[in-house]
């Protein structure tokens, strides 16, 4: 499928933060889960452009303004022992959905995972997002049944982090 809008898919720069919180802050909404986005607007800048960035992200654009993102880092599979490239998030606000602009978005990471030597490009999906998992098995996608997301967080984390022996060097 063309693009039924003239859509430009770029590497997001610090500038675009501001537009991808935003992004990121609808998409919650969609998503049922405001009230989980915690984090701050220079909390993502200093996590995608600091000294140690953690993330990628790319941004769509119709006439110059975002109307999707993608946010990504890397992983790596010892079974293939190859890097990958992990899609955290995947959003394209709902008034442009239809166009062609997530498959763009798709289509670029895809690109970049082949030219940076990556064995797989995997995400996650919520089981209830029908659109989503037909949109994506129409990309050519798997979606994995027997895999279930397992999570640490919060006080969790802090009590696990806790559990004796302890790490005697973090670097």
């Amino acid at each position: 499928m063309a693009l039924s809008t003239a859509c430009v898919v770029r590497p997001a720069i610090a500038a675009d933060v501001p537009t991808i919180f935003a992004l990121i802050q609808a998409l919650a909404e969609y998503e049922k889960l405001s009230d989980e986005v915690v984090g701050s607007p220079a909390t993502l800048e200093s996590h995608l452009f600091g000294d140690r960035p953690y993330a990628e992200a790319l941004v769509a654009e119709v006439a110059a303004q975002g109307v999707g993102f993608a946010l990504f880092f890397h992983n790596y599979s010892t079974f293939l022992t190859q890097p990958g490239i992990y899609l955290e998030d995947l959003f394209v606000l709902p008034e442009y959905r239809g166009q062609g602009i997530g498959k763009a978005l798709l289509t670029y990471l895809a690109q970049l995972a082949v030219t940076r030597n990556c064995g797989r490009l995997e995400w996650s999906v919520l089981d209830w997002n029908a659109p989503a998992i037909a949109f994506y098995e129409r990309m050519g996608a798997d979606v994995l049944p027997d895999w279930r997301t397992c999570r640490v967080t919060g006080q969790s984390l802090a009590n696990l982090a806790a559990i004796a022996p302890a790490i005697t060097q973090l670097s």
